[in-house]
């Protein structure tokens, strides 16, 4: 019987389901259809694959070709089943050999030639042929990023003459991965650079220590933006199950995936005319927006009152889970948004309230109307606001006395901090839930009382009692102390500049 069978992957968001293409050849007309719900991409995959296999020099069938491709109601996207589709008619037909496609998986687009190009999604398809225990054909583009799943048997090509004499075992494709080379942090900015501001740099170490979410406030060109690029470079390297996460959304977005950098946090910065789509993510085929991208990293939004209301309100619900679903008609798509929000805002629409030349000349309504910009609900899930104000001139010139402390010694206190919290509750400060609250950020009649006032005195919410608690917990982590004091609780509450600061100084 004409018939074979060739596994291959699809993409619904970052997972990588199983799609069975079955090629079966039969008597009459010459013809070539595909089925099992192929969008425009896969359906004009068959032009791609005839010119292909005919300019390999391979016999085309002159019968009558079907392809089917399992499950039949997962719609399927793009031009990544051309290899599989290839295969199967040259299985079918007797060109190569059936006996090892049922413990291969294909991946590759196909130039009328017969060269592979590289497709996006290689990642989330390695990982699941690992866990299926297949072997996975893909462009040797695509070699680099999806060795990264781990135990994989990867079987990189170039063209699908190779394929075809891989499979009837004339000359196989040999391949031994390279370990992913060190990542070059020489481009980081370092926190040496920021002259003074002592002040937002402890705030920035005690943010980066236990992820918590920053919003620097302050007159335009005092060094928020500045700040903000260098978080990163005082932020420890992913572990190996999270930087597995962060690459496969990069690797299912359009940007792709750069191996060398694939354990370091990601850092986003979308500029305050984004939509909420290209926030959270959309499309037909669902895609990645900003927030998933920034997955297990940082998203930065410079200038916040200026985003979109609706944009900003989106963030609610990812900020608290973890998690966004982008639901569309006839499909629906999870992605990964666990991110870290560092923001930065002037005080006033001229952005010059409280300084001492008298610049401002904004009203309290005007101020109020600025500020209302960003929701009560959306502030309290930032768990820091700090003033940054102007350094003195002969601090921005020379620095502070005895040098300005650089990105490496402050991400030593970040890593010693954050490793404190992963022995103590397996993650940063910031994930702690209810129940961990009550167990590792208990405090004394003292300290229990200071906070209490201070709720009670600025009306915060039950949500900003929490996160107050867990900032005095990643503070006792910093001084490297089991118990949290006084001291850390007062440092936690200060960090509250909106909620106690009036909209007119």
């Amino acid at each position: 019987m004409s018939l074979a069978v060739v596994y291959a992957r699809g993409r619904e968001g970052i997972a990588a389901p199983l799609v069975t293409v079955e090629v079966h050849l039969s008597n009459g007309l010459p013809s070539f259809a595909i089925v099992g719900l192929p969008e425009a991409a896969v359906k004009e995959s068959k032009e791609r694959v005839r010119g292909a296999l005919i300019n390999c020099q391979f016999e085309f069938p002159q019968q009558r070709i079907t392809v089917n491709m399992a499950p039949a109601d997962t719609p399927k996207e793009g031009g990544r089943f051309d290899l599989a589709i290839a295969l199967g008619i040259l299985a079918a037909s007797g060109q190569v050999r059936k006996n090892d496609l049922n413990r291969m998986e294909c991946l590759g687009e196909l130039s009328l030639g017969g060269e592979l190009r590289p497709v996006a999604g290689a990642l989330p398809a390695a990982i699941q042929a690992k866990l299926a225990g297949r072997q996975l054909i893909l462009p040797r583009e695509n070699a680099a990023e999806a060795v990264l799943a781990g135990a994989v048997e990867v079987v990189p090509a170039m063209h699908l003459l190779e394929v075809a004499a891989h499979l009837n075992g004339q000359k196989r494709i040999d391949f031994q991965p390279e370990a992913p080379p060190e990542p070059a942090s020489d481009d980081t900015p370092d926190l040496a650079d920021v002259h003074g501001h002592f002040h937002a740099k402890r705030a920035l170490e005690i943010a980066a220590a236990g992820r918590h979410n920053l919003l620097m406030l302050g007159p335009p060109g005092t060094g928020k933006s500045m700040l903000a690029a260098r978080l990163p470079g005082i932020l420890p390297l992913l572990s190996e199950a999270e930087a597995l996460e962060s690459a496969a959304v990069a690797s299912v977005s359009d940007l792709g995936l750069d191996p060398r950098r694939w354990r370091e946090p990601r850092f986003r910065s979308p500029h305050h005319t984004a939509s909420a789509p290209a926030m959270v993510g959309g499309g037909g085929n669902p895609r990645p927006g900003e927030i998933s991208l920034a997955h297990n990293g940082v998203l930065f939004l410079d200038e916040l009152p200026e985003f979109d209301r609706r944009v900003l309100e989106v963030l609610r619900e990812p900020l608290e889970t973890g998690t966004i679903t982008i639901s569309r008609a006839a499909r629906q798509a999870d992605f990964p948004a666990r991110f870290q929000l560092i923001a930065a805002m002037n005080p006033c629409p001229c952005g010059y309230l409280g300084e001492a030349s008298g610049r401002c000349h904004c009203t309290s309504e005007q101020v109020q109307r600025y500020r209302a910009r960003i929701s009560g609900p959306l502030l309290d899930r930032i768990d820091m606001h700090i003033e940054v104000q102007r350094v003195a001139l002969e601090v921005l010139r020379t620095g502070q006395a005895g040098g300005e402390e650089g990105s490496a010694a402050v991400r030593e206190r970040v890593e010693r901090a954050r490793r404190i919290a992963l022995e103590r509750a397996g993650h940063a400060n910031a994930r702690l839930s209810p129940q961990q609250i009550k167990r590792f950020c208990a405090l004394d009649a003292k300290a229990q009382n200071l906070l209490e006032r201070a709720v009670d005195k600025l009306g915060l919410s039950h949500r900003a009692y929490h996160r107050i608690l867990k900032l005095a917990r990643t503070i006792a982590d910093l001084a490297g102390l089991e118990a949290i004091q006084i001291a850390h609780v007062s440092e936690a509450v200060s960090y509250r500049k909106l909620d106690r600061t009036p909209a007119k100084l």
